[in-house]
């Protein structure tokens, strides 16, 4: 007894639009001086980065690490009266803090995701020692891309199950 069984061809289109649907595509924004800016690759990213981000995004960061501007100006290398100045002109920051800026927020997003939504466990998380980083605690080093995507590591580490 033979049984034929029918397969349907793949449709790739429809696989796409279901994965989409299911999934979404992670989107960033960034409102800061007015100015809102919104990404959702790598390529709008650095379309971002090389317009500049205002400094006033530096308070935002600032904010979503529930860490004094001091903290964040001394970890990016700002002096503080430039900043208040630049600010204060409305100035962009050059491509290498521009993209720290929008590296930091996309880890926030992150690791409030791996967190469940609970952003006050995020932040105790980022200023605890952590050995996974060599002793380091994760706030401590979103001043470069490299310890950015370490944090982002540890988190990725973290969401599934790892030692983190």
């Amino acid at each position: 007894m033979e049984t034929s069984v029918k397969t349907k061809l793949f449709n790739k289109k429809k696989s796409i639009k279901k994965s989409n649907a299911r999934k979404g595509f992670k989107k960033w924004t960034l409102a800061s001086d007015g100015k809102k800016q919104t990404w959702s690759s790598k390529i709008e990213r650095l379309q971002i980065i090389r317009e500049g981000v205002p400094y006033s995004a530096l308070e935002i960061i600032s904010k979503r690490l529930d860490s004094p501007i001091k903290f964040v100006l001394s970890s990016m290398e700002i002096p503080q009266t430039t900043y208040n100045k630049k600010k204060s002109e409305h100035a962009l920051l050059d491509s290498r803090d521009s993209e720290l800026v929008l590296l930091i927020i996309e880890l926030i997003d992150y690791g409030v995701e791996v967190f469940n939504t609970e952003e006050d466990k995020f932040k105790r998380w980022l200023k605890k020692p952590n050995l996974s980083l060599g002793g380091s605690t994760p706030e401590s080093l979103l001043d470069t891309i490299t310890g950015i995507n370490e944090v982002n590591y540890c988190l990725n580490r973290l969401e599934y199950g790892s030692l983190a």
